[in-house]
């Protein structure tokens, strides 16, 4: 079963108010997303924890709508984590 992105990317907005979302669909099937997010959320978190913390954004939907998320994250000001 996929997920819409634009749903996909709603689970993200409600998390993440303050992110900046880029989503990419990698293969049109609504099923192999790249996300880059930088938000405010993510400073003094360890990359692992930022990723977690997208992870549980998503409610459950990795590994079961959704199979495959490659996932950049960076604080709100840009600076890669």
């Amino acid at each position: 079963m996929a997920l819409n992105s634009d749903y996909l990317k709603e689970l993200i907005t409600k998390a993440f108010p303050d992110a900046d979302i880029d989503l990419k669909d990698l293969r049109g099937d609504n099923d192999h997303y790249a996300l880059k997010i930088a938000s405010s959320s993510f400073a003094g978190k360890t990359r692992v924890q930022q990723h977690q913390m997208v992870y549980a954004a998503l409610e459950g939907r990795m590994g079961n709508e959704l199979h495959a998320l490659a996932i950049q994250t960076s604080t709100r000001q840009g600076a890669e984590n």
